[in-house]
């Protein structure tokens, strides 16, 4: 199925018998079926505005001791994991 919006294609992949639903639908409401998906998609958007952006709490922090190697020493680095 094509939908067009404000001058661009845009293709929507439906299972067929949302598909069938839809395009029964728009005929028996004299409608296009790209009216209806238009109509559907501004309802869900005035039912579900979007969210106000929330603080996220911060990332939790524990003291993991002190560095066991320097890692810009790159022998000391493989040394440490064995060898790789």
């Amino acid at each position: 199925m094509f939908v067009w919006l404000y001058g661009m294609k845009t293709t929507l992949l439906l299972d067929d018998q949302i598909f069938a639903r839809l395009k029964r639908e728009a005929a028996k409401r004299g409608e296009t079926m790209s009216g209806l998906v238009e109509t559907a998609l501004r309802r869900l958007f005035e039912e579900h505005p979007k969210r106000p952006s929330t603080t996220l709490p911060p990332l939790p922090s524990f003291q993991g001791g002190a560095a066991s190697v320097d890692i810009s020493d790159r022998d000391a680095l493989f040394e440490r994991m064995g060898g790789r």
